[in-house]
Order: C-alpha cells, then sequence, then structure tokens
C-alpha cells in the first residue's frame, strides 16, 4: 500500500511522513522528488517546463519506480509529494491501480497565513523561498476544484506533525 501525503509546501510532509513511517510497521519513505531530481540531472536537460512533473516521463517513472520497491520489499510506503495537477495525479493513481496498488491519499492543509510563517521561518530551504511561495495559489485553487475531495484531509494549522502523523497512522491501521 502507500500512504501518499500531498499538500503545499509548508504543511509538514516531509517532517510528517518520517513519523508516520516509525508509526507503521514495515513501511519505508519515498519521497518522488527523487525521481524529478534525477529526471533533472539529465545532460543536456530536458526542455524546462518550470516543474519536473510536468515531464511525460515523471509520472510513470514515479509508479514504477514504487511498484518495484514494494514488489522487493512488500509492506508501505509513505509518499510525501506535492500533486496539485489533477490530470498528473489521475495518470498516478490510475498506474498504481494498474498494478493493483491502494492508495490512502492524505493532504495536509493549513492556512495561507500558517503557511507564509512555515515557509519563511524554514531554515533547511531558507525564507521566503520564491519557489515554495509560488504553490500557495496553486495549492488554493487545487484544493477549492478537486484535491480536497480526493483526500483525507488533515489540518495541520493547529496540529503539530507527531499528531498528524498519529491520525494518519490511526487511520491507515483502523
Amino acid at each position: 500500500m502507500i500512504v501518499w501525503l500531498n499538500g503545499t509546501h509548508g504543511a509538514g510532509k516531509t517532517t510528517t511522513s518520517a513519523l508516520v513511517q516509525q508509526l507503521l510497521p514495515d513501511s519505508r519513505v519515498f519521497d518522488a522528488e527523487k525521481v524529478g531530481e534525477t529526471l533533472m540531472d539529465i545532460t543536456p536537460g530536458l526542455p524546462w517546463t518550470g516543474n519536473f512533473q510536468d515531464w511525460p516521463p515523471w509520472r510513470p517513472l514515479v509508479v514504477e519506480t514504487a511498484r518495484h520497491v514494494l514488489d522487493y520489499t512488500g509492506g508501505t510506503l509513505v509518499m510525501p509529494m506535492t500533486v496539485l495537477v489533477e490530470q498528473y495525479w489521475r495518470e498516478i493513481t490510475t498506474g498504481l491501480a494498474r498494478h493493483d496498488i491502494p492508495v490512502r491519499h492524505f493532504v495536509l492543509h493549513a492556512d495561507q497565513d500558517t503557511l507564509r510563517e512555515r515557509i519563511a521561518g524554514d531554515t533547511v530551504v531558507g525564507p521566503d523561498s520564491p519557489f515554495r511561495l509560488q504553490y500557495l495559489e496553486p495549492y488554493a485553487e487545487a484544493a477549492r476544484t478537486w484535491l480536497h475531495a480526493e483526500a483525507e484531509v488533515i489540518d495541520t494549522t493547529r496540529r503539530t506533525p507527531a499528531e498528524a502523523a498519529l491520525r494518519i497512522a490511526e487511520a491507515v491501521k483502523g
């Protein structure tokens, strides 16, 4: 099975995914961003689109990588990855379904002010990351139009990553 943690930058996906992994026996964290980074390392570079998710190979490579890892290890993959384009989400979930891989989709949500505060205070990526800030409105649009209807929404505005992780693990086990 895959436990997919979606949501925009600053919602707590990376931190929460590590905590969820500790709570779910026989689970591993697989960050699909690494697939995008691999594609970004191709030289000469692929035609730049502004986001590696726009490259047609990214979505099937995420599916195939997850499938092969699960075939090899079994268990659960916890995948922290923002996917805000509905068509891309459909491609990924359809691909996983073809391999009979169930997906529990959670969206970590926080209000816009909280997200901006978290992005500004991030000491790893750096404060006020333009890349991260540019996804706040697309996230809000996806949340309004399709994303929240497709997932179990966990509001992290006033919830710690440990509390969010516990809620997710309980839902998956339950």
